[in-house]
């Protein structure tokens, strides 16, 4: 490694060398999640996230008056195959959007009482949506999903609420998305 690359390593806050004339220069990005590189996985899950939120503001996603959680997941299972070909941007749900709603719907019940045990001082229905959404999907994948790591769970989730949330809620939910990691033999 040259000594300049050494020097940038060892302080990634040292501004970078200009580039050479030859080498084209890729746009930067301002922003927390500038860090972050999206990868197909990511457009994925917030994908997911975006159709979890719609379900959670259509009142899909609440269990019914007698506490049957199945019928909540049918509801998200039905969303879910509408949007999988049908949604505004006119473009098909990737795959892993797909796989991803379709286990939460068949372990909503069980994903929402993770949550609700983990986060402390904090009802589910209290949290903001799409906090909601994002740590539905990162419990789901955490617990159920065995070819996610859960630190890559916790990473992401704690990306794309920089993305799409407040900005207290990467902490609060990488707090609670490792307490269910640390926990997540015990919940399957």
């Amino acid at each position: 490694m040259p000594a300049d690359d050494a020097a940038q390593a060892a302080d990634p806050l040292q501004e970078a060398p200009e580039p050479s004339a030859e080498a084209p220069q890729a746009p930067r990005s301002s922003g927390a999640a500038s860090k972050h590189a999206v990868t197909a996985r990511t457009k994925a899950r917030r994908r997911a996230i975006e159709i979890l939120f719609e379900a959670d503001q259509k009142g899909l996603l609440r269990p019914s008056r007698d506490g049957d959680h199945f019928r909540a997941a049918d509801r998200l299972r039905d969303l879910a195959l509408e949007r999988a070909v049908h949604s505004a941007n006119h473009t098909e749900a990737p795959a892993y959007a797909r796989e991803i709603l379709a286990g939460l719907a068949e372990h909503l019940a069980e994903v929402d009482d993770a949550i609700e045990d983990y986060a402390q001082e904090w009802t589910l229905s209290r949290m903001p949506a799409v906090d909601r959404a994002i740590a539905r999907v990162a419990v789901w994948e955490i617990v159920y999903n065995d070819d996610v790591d859960a630190p890559v769970a916790v990473d992401e989730a704690m990306t794309l609420a920089r993305i799409l949330s407040t900005d207290d809620s990467p902490r609060y939910l990488g707090g609670l998305l490792g307490r269910v990691a640390d926990l997540a033999d015990t919940l399957r």
